[in-house]
């Protein structure tokens, strides 16, 4: 019972694996291969050395090679005993620090690491004793993200993605911040064992953060628009190989035709083979005539034979590469017509388990139509940057009925500082995640509207009056 799980293959570094690299509030996202060089913050450097260390340790940039922090070095780098009592009589004019830059970047090439030119830019500074303690800790952290050349490595994880994302390209991701993004799992209960939809454009964040949460059960099927699922913010989850099992994708294009009863998987798709291989016979077949037309005068003048050899081995093997390739436009057209027909199965039951939408589309036709899938109570979450197309959504589902529930939010998030004697929130903050529309599916009896329920009912009798006489 000694073992802290420390040695667990899933808890260290490997060749191959997705992982995170952080500095500060700075985060990128990198595969783990030999011999590559990584650039993060202006600095390069290889990540060999890293393979079997444990996650979220930190290591030292030695002339492009890691070496692991030690845990006396991440200490403060200065016992500062002597501090003022207030910082009024301190004027910022640029002379109070003795060293130049041309000194500090000799101090570099004599090999000195960071702590230590922090050292020296404490020692040198005429103003540091006279700063109070709060002060000094402030001028001692900037000085560590300029000059400590180190880097955390971490395993990527929902809210690590989420987080570097928001922070480096919101864009990409739809402005979707990392607390609206939980709670789009919570109230859509992503859990093991379901059947979730999920139409998104927001680099595979969404997809990758609902399977995770699934642990590589249940089934998840991608909605993508376009001509391929995009999947990238998913790639970086460096998930295990049986968790894409899991995941089926369906164009969304094809969605209206699954609700009438019209799709076809299997004509469209012989036709386009039919047109590709005839394309590619025409193109092969005119080839040779316009070599023809060329050079019909060379052609006159050649008495050798071998070359009209050389030429028909040519030909032949151009035919084979033609009929390699047609053979091989086939083989992924069956199999992508075998998937579309498999994920349409899945999709006809109409008994999904979840949907969440998260795009830069309007949210409206999407959601009309992808709620026909799921079962009667059920949960569905939208997302969008702006509130006006989730109001249409709102008013919509209440004038067309089947849903409960229905809440339009949105998330005010600020982060505080919590030190001894200073706690207080910080001056800048996020001006927003989104807002998220959520609600739930109900059962809807449509087969007797109002009125002929009307009709059915018996007309109601007439009770008799006898005259008395007064």
């Amino acid at each position: 019972m000694a073992d802290n799980g420390d040695d667990d293959p899933q808890y260290t570094i490997k060749e191959g694996d997705h992982v995170v690299l952080k500095r500060g509030d700075i985060f990128k996202a990198i595969q783990v291969l030999p011999k590559k060089k990584v650039i993060f913050e202006k600095q390069w450097f290889f990540l060999d050395n890293a393979v079997g260390q444990l996650y979220s340790s930190t290591f030292e940039i030695v002339s492009g090679n890691l070496q692991p922090k030690k845990p006396k070095d991440t200490e403060g780098s200065s016992d500062a005993k002597e501090a003022g009592t207030d910082n009024r009589h301190i004027v910022d004019d640029g002379k109070s620090q003795k060293l130049t830059r041309d000194d500090i970047e000799t101090l570099k090439e004599q090999g000195l690491k960071g702590q230590e030119i922090i050292q020296q830019l404490i020692d040198n500074s005429s103003t540091f004793r006279d700063k109070t303690e709060y002060a000094q800790d402030k001028y001692i952290k900037k000085k560590k993200k300029k000059y400590e050349n180190t880097v955390t490595i971490l395993k990527p994880s929902c809210r690590i993605l989420a987080m570097m994302y928001h922070g480096r390209e919101p864009g990409k991701i739809c402005h979707l911040r990392y607390d609206a993004l939980a709670q789009m799992l919570t109230l859509a209960n992503i859990h093991a064992g379901s059947k979730v939809l999920v139409f998104e454009t927001c680099a595979g964040l969404v997809l990758g953060s609902v399977m995770e949460r699934m642990g590589g059960y249940g089934s998840v099927i991608q909605m993508y628009p376009g001509g391929g699922p995009g999947r990238a913010g998913m790639e970086s989850f460096g998930l295990p190989a049986h968790f894409h099992d899991m995941l089926h994708d369906f164009p969304i294009c094809h969605v209206n035709a699954l609700l009438a009863g019209t799709l076809d998987t299997t004509a469209k798709d012989q036709s386009a083979v039919e047109k590709q291989s005839n394309m590619a016979a025409d193109e092969e077949q005119n080839q040779p005539e316009v070599k023809q037309q060329v050079s019909p005068e060379e052609k006159s003048m050649e008495t050798n034979t071998g070359d009209d050899a050389a030429l028909d081995q040519e030909t032949k093997e151009r035919d084979q590469r033609r009929e390699a390739k047609a053979e091989e436009k086939k083989v992924k057209l069956e199999e992508k017509r075998k998937k579309l027909a498999a994920v349409a199965s899945l999709l006809e039951g109409r008994n999904a388990d979840g949907l969440i939408i998260a795009s830069r589309f309007h949210p409206c036709p999407v959601l009309m139509g992808l709620l026909k899938f799921l079962s009667p109570s059920r949960p569905f979450v939208v997302h969008s940057q702006y509130k006006e197309p989730l109001i249409e959504c709102y008013t919509k589902l209440r004038e067309q009925g089947g849903t409960v529930n229905l809440r339009l939010t949105d998330t005010w998030l600020r982060h505080y500082q919590v030190l001894p004697n200073r706690t207080h929130p910080l001056l800048l903050m996020s001006g927003g995640g989104g807002y998220l529309l959520s609600g739930t599916t109900v059962a809807t009896d449509r087969a007797k509207p109002g009125g002929s329920q009307r009709s059915e009912e018996p007309a109601p009798k007439r009770q008799k009056l006898t005259d008395t006489e007064g």
